[in-house]
């Protein structure tokens, strides 16, 4: 059963309204606008009739205050006027209002009003549904097909094997820790930051197969050439994201891809960037790169031991690495040392 919230401090309209109304739908009846907002912050309901000109809070900034709270925003909501003026009934329909009803009510109309009103909101509220359901699918696919893309890239280089999986995953025990730091970092951010970890090394893909499965160091005029796969990944992944999704989202991933080996003192690559002149996704995501270069063996090395790895790190704060930032992966010791303690 729908329920309705009236708001009108004439008593005899509410009762009125409640007569024409309360064997169809539930009605909670209140006669202030102070008072609707007290019955929404603990309840909710399907439709506010909402009379305009009350004492102390009139119908407009009830409606305003209303509409500013995200959880009840999408109310809809029908004015209750008595007056016939067509500005009012313009500036009802201008203030996000779907209706009005003038009163004295005509209790043989206002039912049917107010039920196809309903049948339209539960009409648009499932459409909403399907068309959320169907961009989740298809922003699911996208990531498979970009996941997939990283995946491909990483199988052409043969001194990273496993780095996408391992760095994503150290990007999100680091974004566990900054969570912590509440003041920091939001959930929603760190959130995003995790998602497009794994896209860091896509520009790789522009990268000559004979520079990436190299079985030794590079030169200095190939390791140059392999520079260029942070420029590469920011134009690829713009070109895969763009239209899809957020533009928040799209940001981060391409500033991680870009500027993932940006150095705090501006000795990096490929802008040359410092301090926080870096992005801060970007400076999260070299700490989770390097580290996972650090400890695991690659063609020209051998794996650092977790004291020497995490001291290296300790001493890169503030040259590499942005120093609060270093400071707060180190307390991710015990979950690092854990994880790929238990990597396959």
């Amino acid at each position: 059963m729908y329920h309705i919230l009236i708001v009108d401090d004439d008593k005899t309209n509410l009762s009125a309204a409640k007569n024409a109304l309360s064997g169809t739908y539930k009605i909670t009846a209140v006669t202030s606008g102070e008072q609707a907002l007290r019955f929404l912050k603990n309840n909710v309901c399907d439709l506010i009739l909402l009379d305009i000109n009350m004492p102390e809070m009139d119908g407009f900034e009830v409606m305003e205050r209303i509409k500013s709270d995200p959880e009840h925003a999408n109310i809809p909501i029908i004015f209750l006027t008595a007056d016939a003026d067509p500005q009012t009934e313009s500036r009802c329909l201008e203030a996000g209002a779907m209706d009005f009803i003038a009163k004295p009510f005509v209790l043989n109309v206002m039912p049917s009003r107010i039920s196809r009103l309903l049948e339209l909101e539960a009409l648009r509220k499932d459409l909403a549904g399907q068309l959320e359901e169907r961009t989740r699918h298809i922003k699911h696919i996208q990531r498979m097909m970009v996941l997939g893309m990283a995946t491909m890239v990483e199988s052409r280089d043969m001194s990273t094997g496993g780095h996408i999986k391992r760095t994503s995953m150290v990007v999100e025990i680091f974004a566990a820790k900054l969570a912590q730091n509440k003041s920091f970092l939001s959930k929603s951010f760190l959130e995003k930051v995790i998602r497009a970890a794994p896209m860091h090394d896509l520009g790789k893909i522009a990268v000559d197969d004979v520079i990436l499965r190299k079985q030794a160091r590079f030169t200095l005029a190939e390791y140059n050439a392999m520079k260029i796969h942070s420029a590469e990944g920011a134009r690829i992944v713009k070109q895969i994201l763009e239209g899809i999704e957020e533009e928040e989202f799209v940001k981060i991933a391409v500033n991680i891809a870009h500027y993932h080996h940006e150095k705090w003192d501006g000795s990096g690559y490929p802008e040359g960037l410092s301090g926080e002149e870096i992005p801060i996704e970007a400076r999260i995501m070299a700490l989770a790169d390097v580290f996972d270069a650090l400890v695991s063996k690659r063609c020209y090395k051998d794996a650092f031991p977790y004291d020497e790895a995490f001291e290296i790190i300790e001493n890169s704060s503030g040259t590499h690495f942005d120093p609060q930032l270093a400071k707060i992966f180190l307390e991710c010791r015990p979950q690092l040392e854990e994880l790929y303690q238990n990597i396959t």
